[in-house]
């Protein structure tokens, strides 16, 4: 018997890069018009405090109005004991004499933070936003 050897003779498939190169450069074509969008859009306008050097101390009134919380309703001004009804109306003069000045709530860090906020609250009840919580360094 004679076995004819059928050799095929069937060229490879072809592969057709036309479409892929279509998909690619489409792709491309989108990351380039995002990253030129996402370049030109206008940032927030922000304006920083000048900056100051470390050496330069914080410049204090002539006559400070520093208040200490030292305990529940043990309060001090400006080193001298007082009690908070008479803080609150020598907090009203001073504001009303120095109508440009701060006063400065200093408490003491072993207080509950509770407690600063309501006694702050209460020297804002008074004084505004012309009364600021101060931290000693």
């Amino acid at each position: 018997m004679h076995f004819r050897n059928r050799q095929n003779h069937s060229k490879p498939p072809e592969i057709n890069l036309i479409p892929m190169m279509d998909v690619l450069m489409t792709v491309l074509t989108f990351f380039i018009i995002i990253s030129m969008t996402l370049g030109s859009e206008k940032l927030i306008d922000v304006q920083l405090p000048a900056e100051q050097p470390d050496n330069a101390p914080a410049t204090l009134p002539a006559e400070p109005f520093i208040v200490e919380l030292t305990g529940e309703n043990q309060v001090q001004l400006n080193g001298q004991p007082t009690d908070v009804e008479t803080l609150k109306g020598q907090m009203t003069a001073y504001l009303a004499r120095n109508p440009e000045n701060t006063v400065f709530l200093l408490p003491s860090q072993d207080l509950p933070y509770e407690q600063v906020m309501q006694f702050l609250g209460e020297m804002r009840a008074v004084g505004g936003n012309r009364v600021s919580l101060a931290i000693e360094e």
